[in-house]
């Protein structure tokens, strides 16, 4: 079966968060991976590392296009937590800008010269000499917030900060890391992805607007997370697309943590703005990978996008049946789902099957249908899910 699998990985090259010296590579860059199997686009979900102990309080950076939300480790690096709290507490950022991007490797910021647009050309030269680097082990992973060093000075620390947009762990001991970014990152990169100039200086204008602190939240309900199947029986899912609705029914006796997950994932909205992204004629429709979203998912869910296993069962691959797509390991499932066009006996006990078309069956074939690229609908066919009962 020629499949597909389509998952962003960040080439590492030499990303410095640096005052006015530049980085010697523009950008990190993407590389789309393939394979032949049926499967989906992966997320990079759980770090690495054991983190300190955080802060009592969050910050929330909000930023001309969203709100960035990080936590600080004193443990890590007290004196750099210290002073960026106070800068916080005092304002001192409001009006500063994220002047300078590496697209999917940094953005940069805190410099209090760019609080005035006459000064670009000095953008990333203030707020520095004022802090020693305090070394831990803190690994520069997506999300993670650094303090920014004049290129050869290592006691240079000041004002300025970098987040990660991507894993760069290359610059591990080089830099202080002090806290790590626990909601926004859809607007981290949005803000790396921005038009910059020869000198990586972003184009337009993102201000900070407003920093302040926060208790720590306690944690949102996950969605069915006890849920019995009995309860879970009772839901079917409606998938809205251009070309009308189809309606699934699950199966959550025979595939419990399949249809646990489809319904999270319906009910928190992460497939809104997924697409059918496969289309096989005579064979499967395919829809669901969350690397096809034009928004990233947000950040405060990347705890619940988890691989599933195998839940193989009796259920066959009949037309209309929905299962669940994979890599080639059996428990590599988690967001991609499929569609059964006409029966596939081979694919029995081989895929977890947790559904079945209800309703709309016609849209299924409409779908199928539609002008392809090899296997990729010429024109982006996205979706919508809510649940009923």
């Amino acid at each position: 079966m020629a499949q597909d699998r389509t998952g962003l990985s960040p080439e590492r090259e030499k990303i410095m968060p640096v005052s006015n010296t530049r980085a010697p590579g523009r950008q990190s860059l993407i590389n789309v991976l393939r394979t032949v199997s049926l499967c989906l686009g992966a997320l990079a979900v759980i770090d690495a590392e054991q983190l300190p102990a955080p802060a009592a309080q969050q910050i929330i950076v909000e930023t001309s296009m969203g709100a960035i939300v990080m936590e600080v480790f004193p443990e890590a690096a007290p004196n750099h937590v210290k002073k960026f709290l106070e800068r916080i507490v005092n304002g001192f950022y409001v009006g500063t800008t994220f002047h300078r991007a590496v697209p999917f490797g940094i953005i940069q910021g805190g410099d209090p010269l760019s609080r005035d647009p006459k000064k670009r050309a000095q953008y990333g030269t203030g707020g520095l000499n004022e802090l020693k680097r305090e070394v831990n082990q803190m690994s520069h992973l997506r999300g993670t917030v650094s303090a920014v060093l004049i290129p050869g000075k290592p006691e240079s620390a000041g004002s300025q900060f970098f987040i990660c947009v991507t894993d760069q762990t290359q610059l591990d001991g080089q830099f202080t890391a002090f806290g790590r970014v626990v909601e926004g990152m859809e607007v981290v990169q949005k803000i790396s992805q921005l038009p910059t100039d020869k000198d990586q200086s972003i184009e337009q204008r993102v201000e900070i607007v407003k920093a302040s602190l926060r208790d720590r939240p306690k944690p949102e309900p996950v969605p069915f997370a006890a849920a019995t199947p009995e309860e879970m029986a009772k839901y079917r899912v409606v998938v809205a697309t251009s070309l009308g609705n189809i309606e699934i029914a699950l199966y959550p006796d025979m595939a419990p943590e399949h249809v646990r997950q489809f319904l999270r994932f319906a009910q928190l909205g992460l497939y809104d703005g997924t697409t059918f992204h496969r289309v096989v004629s005579k064979f499967v429709i395919q829809a669901g990978s969350l690397s096809s979203r034009k928004e990233p998912v947000a950040q405060k869910y990347a705890p619940l996008i988890q691989n599933l296993k195998a839940e193989f069962n009796t259920r066959p691959h009949v037309r209309g049946a929905v299962s669940m797509a994979r890599a080639s390991d059996p428990d590599s499932g988690m967001d991609s789902f499929f569609i059964v066009l006409e029966p596939q006996p081979q694919l029995d006990g081989k895929y977890t099957v947790f559904g079945q078309v209800v309703s709309g069956m016609d849209v299924v074939d409409a779908i199928a249908a539609v002008p392809v690229n090899g296997e990729t609908p010429i024109q982006p066919i996205e979706i919508k899910m809510k649940l009923v009962k």
